[in-house]
């Protein structure tokens, strides 16, 4: 089980038409161009999170994604900002290992087409960007399907 708390910016999109590829794209950039981690409050840690939660259905419908990072606390949340609690019963992990995002995106395709036999919650879902995650062709990200 992982229940945490979360700051961080987000948008609503879906995997229809590579829709997703693109928003996420821009999601990242602005997480970086704007220095959001900079403006988090009672951070847990520097790794940054990618949380996919708020399904219409499954994976093929739309859904929201957040980039940021855990916190202790969603007392104060800054201005164009948004926080949240994750809550999962269970979890399944996979490591998404090689250049990034490419090793990222693969490990997505292969969840996607497993998806019947994962038994998935879609309450959230998340990738967790660690110290790992910024080694060229040895990188490593941690990625966690909600599962019931």
């Amino acid at each position: 089980m992982e229940n945490f708390k979360i700051i961080g910016i987000s948008i609503e999109t879906t995997n229809q038409n590579n829709q997703a590829a693109s928003d996420l794209g821009k999601l990242w950039q602005r997480f970086y161009a704007e220095e959001i981690f900079n403006k988090i409050p009672d951070k847990e840690s520097e790794d940054v999170y990618a949380i996919y939660t708020d399904y219409e259905s499954d994976y093929t419908g739309k859904y929201t994604s957040i980039i940021g990072q855990r916190v202790g606390s969603l007392e104060s949340i800054p201005d164009g900002l948004i926080g949240r609690k994750i809550k999962n019963e269970k979890l399944f992990k996979y490591i998404a290992k090689g250049e990034m995002p490419n090793a990222v995106v693969e490990t997505w395709q292969e969840i996607w087409a497993n998806d019947a036999t994962l038994n998935r919650s879609y309450v959230a879902d998340f990738e967790v960007y660690g110290e790992k995650s910024l080694q060229g062709a040895d990188s490593e990200v941690e990625i966690f399907i909600g599962i019931e």
